[in-house]
């Protein structure tokens, strides 16, 4: 490895890559390329010091042509949610990164990307650490769990109607912060390690829906109660009382399921074992988040 580590990371007009490329500035980890399919986008970034380069994982010679001189690069998924798509792309990524011949790659994949998991997401995820293993390249996989910021979605309607309605049964996510996300992949992107390892990237616990129906009552001081429902009766509601496409919506069941099967637990310490630091709770995130509850209560 070069004395400066010269890091590149794609996705970084998106929430989580652009959080990245934050913290690897403010920790002045070295040279911090800004990798996106929209260079307009990260203006902001590049006046704080990010060397910024369009990559667009369609057009691979962009790729290419952005990893002159890097050391390490954070391969953030993508966002396409047409079938196969996901996967097809990041195998073209990896397959320019191997060729460039980058030290280490770091991806952020699915808790669990495993055969057999029901999750809609996961073959793409399982596609791509397959390609990792056999492009020879040194990388870290992150599988990350469930973003706790996602429960803000939910949580405020159930808080309005006092359900929360779900398809997981008694089974729940080890949910992990965006945030600390981000703080992991800048920690292992920044890192000397040299080999290959597979991380489960969790918060501290694995929480219910039951609990979280319990946290968000004691939170806005109202009763919101847990109603299970099954995965197709979820799924038609979702449909037909919340206007989703189906398409969106199985893929949303999708992650219930996986949480009633086990795939979104047991937490792991990996989050403390790359940063120091423990990961955010449930519990923490949802105090600091409050008063969105408070307000979906008095509605």
């Amino acid at each position: 490895m070069s004395a400066t580590n010269s890091l590149l990371v794609t996705g970084a007009a998106g929430q989580l890559g652009r959080r990245v490329v934050e913290l690897l500035l403010e920790t002045k980890a070295g040279r911090v390329f800004a990798g996106t399919r929209s260079p307009e986008k990260c203006d902001d970034l590049a006046k704080r010091g990010a060397l910024v380069r369009k990559v667009d994982f369609d057009e691979p010679e962009t790729l290419r042509d952005a990893l002159a001189g890097v050391d390490r690069v954070l391969l953030v998924s993508t966002d396409s949610m047409e079938p196969g798509k996901r996967g097809q792309q990041h195998d073209r990524a990896i397959g320019v990164l191997a060729n460039a011949g980058v030290e280490h790659v770091v991806y952020t994949s699915l808790a669990r990307a495993e055969a057999g998991s029901p999750v809609l997401l996961a073959g793409d995820h399982i596609s791509t650490e397959r390609a990792l293993a056999e492009s020879g390249l040194a990388h870290t996989i992150l599988r990350n769990n469930l973003y706790t910021d996602l429960l803000m979605m939910s949580l405020p309607k159930a808080v309005a109607v006092g359900k929360l309605l779900a398809a997981a049964g008694t089974g729940g996510a080890a949910y992990v912060t965006r945030e600390d996300c981000a703080r992991a992949a800048a920690a292992a992107l920044s890192s000397p390690f040299a080999g290959t390892r597979t991380l489960e990237l969790t918060g501290p616990a694995v929480v219910t829906y039951a609990e979280l129906a319990q946290l968000a009552s004691e939170l806005c001081g109202m009763r919101v109660a847990y109603v299970p429902m099954e995965p197709d009766a979820m799924t038609n509601a979702m449909v037909t009382q919340g206007g989703m496409p189906e398409a969106v919506a199985q893929l949303w069941v999708s992650f219930d399921v996986g949480m009633a099967r086990g795939y979104f637990g047991p937490a792991s310490t990996a989050f403390r074992e790359l940063t120091g630091n423990p990961p955010t709770s449930v519990a923490e995130f949802l105090s600091a988040h409050r008063d969105a509850l408070v307000a979906a209560a008095a509605k």
